[in-house]
């Protein structure tokens, strides 16, 4: 085996890799922010609101990933009349889909800080939103943060989706070199080892987290 095309081609793949980091990242941030309000929605007494909130996640979490890109993919086009570049279509459907995942944890995250910390916030004079941003959240954050950091991790993980409608993230990077220098044994057991080396960072991480 000869390792020395992965040095020659080391800047394409780096390019790759920070796609896939800035796709997970963006899809982190945005997806929960959205998570928070759906997560308060799951939890509220209004059924108007929460049962909108529930059937979000359930209709999301029982899709496959690859099937919700494929949505955004072809819908996106004949609903505004121009495409979208692949990585805003990619993004547009990795919030939507991992945005459902982070409110069930954000909601167990709510769950776990109890109703009479709400009752506490209501009765200084509180409204019920600033009970929550303010009172729960970040209670809920501490306890929860375990479980967002494995959540970001699957996240990274899931950027090799992409590859199907032809982003150029790592993975795909890594295959289009294999294909120019006929290296695919040496490009993919060094694409392995570079999500192996970050996500067991990310898991580590996680565990550490827990324990504290």
């Amino acid at each position: 085996m000869d390792f020395s095309v992965i040095n020659d081609n080391i800047e394409f793949l780096m390019l790759g890799l920070m796609r896939s980091f800035q796709l997970a990242f963006f899809t982190i941030i945005l997806s929960l922010i959205i998570a928070c309000f759906i997560a308060i929605g799951r939890v509220s007494s209004r059924r108007s609101i929460r049962y909108p909130s529930a059937i979000f996640v359930n209709l999301l979490r029982s899709n496959p990933l690859i099937l919700i890109v494929f949505w955004f993919f072809f819908l996106v086009p004949l609903i505004t009349g121009k495409t979208l570049p692949e990585f805003h279509t990619v993004l547009i459907a990795f919030v939507v889909f991992f945005a459902a995942y982070f409110a069930e944890i954000v909601r167990s995250g709510i769950q776990s800080v109890g109703s009479s910390q709400v009752k506490a916030a209501l009765s200084t004079g509180l409204t019920y939103s600033q009970s929550m941003r303010l009172i729960v959240l970040p209670q809920a954050l501490r306890n929860m943060l375990p479980a967002l950091v494995t959540e970001c991790v699957i996240v990274f993980q899931g950027t090799t989706i992409a590859y199907v409608i032809g982003m150029r993230e790592f993975l795909h990077s890594t295959s289009l070199v294999a294909e120019r220098t006929v290296r695919p044994v040496e490009l993919y057991l060094f694409a392995a080892f570079v999500y192996l080396v970050i996500c067991f960072a990310g898991t580590r991480l996680a565990l550490f987290l827990e324990k504290k």
